[in-house]
């Protein structure tokens, strides 16, 4: 499994992660892996992940918000993970509290590719529809004991005073438009019916792809092998969710994207309407990161799609 960074100034851990603390955790818990090779992969916001041996990685939360995104990961992925039509991070071991450490972490798969973020908009594109019959397989009824989130699936009103004083302080040369664009979908109607799964954070560089042999149009064609990241798992309006089809895609990958989507029937009216303002949301956070994060240029890219149109 890839690691892939939060957009944001990274906050401290509030506990080590060290090498040496991940070598004792498999010693003592798991100990038939203790003698895998280990190698550091990332920090993000709220894990830092390692490779361990050539198929399988270590996430261990960095910090106490962090703990309860994982255990959210451990309960539901094994539930969700069958009728998904994509490889999805289910965790192959967990792990308890101890060595000094305090929370749970987990082993899970390592998918080998690339983040797409790496690769451009337009090869991108070339997976668009095998992206929409992952939400529409995902974008179902969860059950009541779903976890919630407060800056996922929730109604843009609940996000609004953010949002704004966002936009309005970043100086953006289309902040207006921007602006504009997050009062309509605040305008649009609410999600209506059941609270549907949303992953919560499906920008691109939680997609792995493997360049294959197949070229279209003259670019390799990116198999998309694994949507990983989890931790925003939660139930609510899908719409935040949907806000890839500008972070992800050109023009051409959005109208298929959407296409195949539009009779998902669980999709209330003002879904789309919604999802725009939410790629408003993303892409103004992730486009004041460094330009030396791949999420970068996906604020950038997202920035032109959603003023460029539906």
């Amino acid at each position: 499994m890839n690691a892939a960074p939060s957009p944001g100034p990274r906050p401290d851990a509030d506990v080590d992660t060290g090498p040496e603390l991940v070598r004792a955790l498999l010693s003592a818990q798991h100990p038939e892996l203790a003698g895998l090779e280990l190698t550091f992969a990332d920090d993000g916001w709220d894990n830092t992940v390692y490779r361990l041996g050539p198929d399988l990685a270590v996430r261990l939360p960095r910090r106490a918000s962090a703990h309860s995104l994982l255990l959210n990961e451990l309960r539901w992925l094994p539930f969700l993970a069958p009728r998904l039509p994509e490889p999805v991070p289910v965790p192959v071991h967990g792990g308890k509290p101890g060595e000094g450490y305090p929370y749970h972490w987990a082993i899970m798969p390592w998918f080998e590719g690339a983040s797409a973020a790496t690769v451009p908009p337009r090869v991108r594109d070339l997976y668009a529809l095998r992206l929409a019959a992952f939400f529409r397989a995902l974008h179902v009824p969860a059950p009541a004991d779903a976890p919630k989130n407060p800056v996922r699936g929730v109604p843009l009103k609940d996000r609004d005073a953010t949002v704004r004083c966002r936009l309005e302080e970043s100086g953006l040369a289309d902040r207006d438009a921007l602006l504009a664009l997050w009062d309509d979908g605040i305008g649009a109607a609410e999600h209506r019916g059941p609270r549907l799964w949303v992953h919560g954070d499906p920008h691109p560089h939680n997609v792995i792809v493997g360049a294959r042999d197949l070229k279209e149009n003259g670019h390799v064609k990116p198999g998309l092998r694994a949507v990983i990241d989890f931790g925003d798992l939660c139930a609510g309006d899908p719409a935040s969710d949907l806000a890839v089809a500008w972070l992800h895609f050109t023009e051409a990958g959005r109208e298929s994207f959407r296409a195949a989507l539009d009779h998902h029937a669980l999709y209330s009216p003002g879904t789309w309407v919604r999802a725009r303002a939410w790629a408003v949301n993303y892409a103004s956070l992730m486009s004041a990161l460094p330009e030396s994060d791949p999420l970068h240029a996906v604020g950038v890219h997202g920035i032109g799609q959603v003023i460029l149109g539906d």
